[in-house]
């Protein structure tokens, strides 16, 4: 069968999909990826083939133009409507529908670019199945004016769907003239302009793809969860020499991801006071820093090597500890592993897994407000010290590795295109 892939240009989402779209591809099936064109190296660079679509666009070029408090405001936590996923009391109808308003707004301006040339190559391509993120809706549009199959593939906690949910049931209690749609008058728009009429799998797909173990999400209870392991791609990587043997002392691992850098201005915890309340700790410390971080070092102790970037998931089987900050991608590679987890979270769902994560026993969490340079050491010692932690961590290895690989994912969503297709095959 033909699958078509659609993402927004950001490489930590786009790093999400690629295993499923290699899964599928070495499996027989043709593959595309559409975004737009300046991200087609990322996509090409992955062994994957591109489609370019729309016109070159920065998804977070909006940031250069805002006050840099409201960017951080903006930062912390989840945005209306999805943050009723984090705290369902706040799912009234007054907040759900302002939240879809707001939302819409900006999913209305990031998918524009894309969505008539994907459209164009859907018709010409004529995919058998569509597999887009959460904020790629032009793939569901797409989709919909072809008669494909399409899945949402998810990259973290499904806030989307979990939202969805609470807005359908509030707007089911308002009165007829007063039942406001933004989401789907947007995307009916489009589905009427290509011929179709709008479905409600337009908002979350006619099944969702999801890489984490049940322990670890938040299920919207109408939707079909088609689950799969979580398989580590950061793009290129070089495994250093350093890591050829295992080490001398308990290694202990640091990393608060890229987006902190690459998309905002700094790291949420303060990483000299981290290293500096771990430098007499009989550890090795692995830090990844970007360079910007690293620049504002003053001392750097003598029981820490700083490296910009090493492939975690080489890394973490080495570790005692990993601390990090709850990022899904990283938290799910190092879940891959019996080894426990300090979470120093901040934004979007990382609250939340860092929550579950310690709800199951396989590590401890800090929002980075309280994390402390005493607070991180006082959490490792423990982590190193108390072994139900590492027990704990084993459970989750095992439950994370009991989900089908996506290559075994294969045959299962053959069936879903076929079952919800309603082009000729």
């Amino acid at each position: 069968m033909r699958v078509l892939f659609a993402t927004s240009p950001h490489k930590s989402i786009f790093q999400y999909m690629a295993p499923v779209a290699w899964a599928l591809r070495t499996a027989g099936h043709e593959v595309r990826f559409a975004s737009q064109p300046a991200f087609c190296p990322t996509l090409t660079q992955a062994g994957l083939t591109a489609v370019p679509v729309g016109r070159r666009q920065n998804p977070f070029r909006m940031l250069d133009f805002v006050d840099p408090e409201a960017i951080a405001a903006a930062r912390v936590g989840l945005p209306a409507p999805w943050d009723v996923a984090a705290d369902p009391a706040r799912a009234t109808w007054d907040h759900l529908r302002a939240g879809y308003e707001l939302a819409v707004s900006s999913l209305r301006e990031d998918n524009f670019p894309m969505i008539a040339d994907l459209v164009e190559f859907a018709r010409h391509w004529r995919p058998d199945l569509v597999v887009w993120e959460p904020f790629a809706y032009a793939g569901a549009i797409a989709a919909t004016a072809t008669g494909a199959a399409h899945a949402r593939l998810l990259f973290g906690i499904d806030v989307f769907g979990v939202a969805r949910d609470h807005f359908l049931r509030r707007r089911a209690e308002q009165p007829a003239g007063e039942r406001t749609d933004p989401l789907a008058d947007w995307l009916g728009g489009y589905a009427r302009k290509y011929g179709a009429e709008f479905t409600e799998s337009m908002t979350t797909g006619h099944f969702t793809i999801d890489q984490f173990p049940r322990s670890l999400q938040i299920e919207a209870p109408q939707l079909d969860y088609v689950r799969t392991q979580f398989i580590p791609y950061g793009g290129p990587a070089t495994v250093p020499r350093w890591l050829w043997k295992r080490p001398e002392r308990p290694r202990v691992a640091l990393t608060m991801g890229l987006t902190a850098t690459d998309v905002y201005d700094s790291y949420t915890v303060r990483t000299q006071e981290v290293l500096d309340s771990l430098a007499d700790l009989d550890i090795e410390l692995v830090a990844t820093l970007a360079d910007a971080e690293k620049a504002k070092l003053r001392r750097v102790p003598d029981n820490a090597r700083l490296v910009p970037y090493v492939p975690i998931h080489h890394l973490a089987p080495t570790c005692a500890a990993f601390i990090h900050h709850a990022g899904a991608a990283t938290l799910a590679t190092v879940a891959r592993h019996p080894v426990p987890h300090l979470s120093l979270h901040y934004h979007w769902d990382q609250p939340i897994l860092a929550d579950k994560l310690t709800a199951h026993g396989a590590g401890l969490d800090l929002h980075t407000s309280r994390a402390s340079g005493q607070a991180v050491r006082d959490a490792v010692q423990r982590l190193l010290n108390e072994p139900r932690f590492t027990t704990r961590a084993a459970a989750l290895r095992d439950e994370t590795l009991a989900l089908p690989t996506p290559n075994q994912l294969v045959p299962h969503l053959e069936e879903l295109t076929a079952r919800h297709r309603t082009t000729p095959a």
